[in-house]
């Protein structure tokens, strides 16, 4: 029978999918005992999970070390409000997140995108996570949501930490607390000076000072939490897509080349890297309504972990799921979530992620992978690469 628990080294190792199939095959409700946690893991079931509303609530956690470890102090972030509240404050910013917003966003990213791949030119090597794809990131996201750029290095770092895990410490660790705080500081600070000083219109930052709830405008430490949340989100996931998209791409060549000839491809590859390799291994839900799944029943006050890499690879969803195939084009993944709370920067992590293998395809398309030399983290929460050199031909 199979055992399972977010924070054991199989799950951790890199390759958790042999334990998620079983997950699926076997359990498809998982109790972890330890925790009075429940664990599901076939497509449909996250799917529809996601957009039940009646049944799961956000608002005491969407994380382990909300809901099982108990370290972290839940915020009001706005991936932790249930509706009402999180529409509302939802359709105030989404705006800034949607296609029509992000035209300046592609020249930015072009242009960097170049110069990075460029400035390696002469070593003949670069590594995609810290020289690349992170770099783009944190500053997509200072951009998009009117965080100053000369700051995007310190708040990398911040982000970096906040994910940072040690042996024998399961979830956060107290360096990852203490990056969270000071992440919060730092908007603190920055909304301080926006307040009375800006156009609503502008940006997020601007935007999240200026509006106001039943009369009421946010409080500082509200807006550090929305802004926090936003930065994570916007500097971590995409530079571990990126990374996971190189690695696969070095392993299949021949898509690769496919790749690199018509890139007009790109998009609905990039899709399939995103559900090959999805790097949030789960967020959480607490049950605020008695069901039953699978025969198990579920209480009122137990979290719920969602194991989107699990649905992601289900064969009752996708055929040959284990196979990496850049023209598989499935009409429906989870590696954005779905529902209420659907990943508000999906439009840019598709800019992002379209423009960095546009660039690196068409300037290194022989580039070399080096699993050898490459550092993965350890982690129970979004697992990747921390670093992933590739070598190429130097002038």
């Amino acid at each position: 029978m199979v055992e399972y628990s977010p924070f054991s080294k199989e799950v951790m190792s890199g390759d958790p999918y042999p334990i998620y199939a079983q997950l699926r095959d076997e359990a498809p409700a998982y109790l972890i005992e330890q925790y009075g946690a429940w664990a599901i893991s076939r497509f449909e079931d996250v799917w529809q999970s996601s957009m039940d509303n009646e049944h799961f609530s956000c608002e005491q956690g969407t994380t382990a070390s909300h809901l099982l470890t108990k370290v972290q102090p839940v915020t009001p972030m706005i991936n932790m409000m249930d509706p009402p509240a999180h529409t509302k404050l939802r359709s105030k910013i989404r705006t800034h997140f949607a296609p029509r917003a992000l035209g300046e966003l592609e020249p930015m990213i072009r242009k960097l995108a170049g110069e990075l791949i460029e400035s390696a030119r002469d070593k003949g090597e670069l590594d995609v996570m810290g020289e690349f794809a992170s770099q783009i990131a944190v500053r997509v996201a200072c951009t998009v949501n009117g965080i100053p750029l000369e700051d995007g290095d310190l708040l990398g770092e911040l982000v970096t930490r906040f994910f940072g895990r040690e042996p024998g410490v399961d979830g956060m660790t107290p360096d990852g607390l203490a990056a969270m705080g000071e992440l919060a500081a730092y908007f603190v600070g920055l909304a301080q000076s926006r307040r009375g000083n800006c156009d609503p219109e502008e940006n997020v930052v601007n935007l999240l000072t200026a509006i106001e709830f039943d009369g009421q405008k946010l409080d500082d430490e509200s807006i550090a939490s929305h802004l926090t949340m936003l930065i994570i989100g916007g500097a971590e996931t995409f530079p571990k897509v990126f990374a996971n998209g190189i690695r696969r791409l070095g392993e299949h060549p021949e898509q690769r080349a496919q790749l690199a000839a018509d890139p007009s491809l790109i998009p609905e590859a990039f899709q399939e890297i995103l559900r090959y390799d999805m790097p949030t291994q789960f967020l959480c839900r607490v049950v605020t309504k008695d069901f039953e799944l699978h025969g198990r029943k579920f209480e009122t006050g137990q979290p719920v972990l969602f194991l989107y890499p699990a649905a992601n690879r289900d064969p009752r969803e996708f055929e040959n799921p284990d196979v990496f195939d850049i023209r598989r084009c499935p009409p429906r993944i989870l590696s954005f979530g779905q529902g209420t709370h659907a990943c508000l920067g999906i439009h840019v992590a598709k800019l992002e992620g379209k423009l960095c293998l546009e660039e690196t395809l068409r300037r290194i398309p022989n580039y070399e992978i080096h699993l050898d030399r490459a550092e993965r983290l350890v982690t129970d929460f979004v697992q990747g690469y921390a670093s992933f050199p590739i070598t190429f031909e130097s002038y």
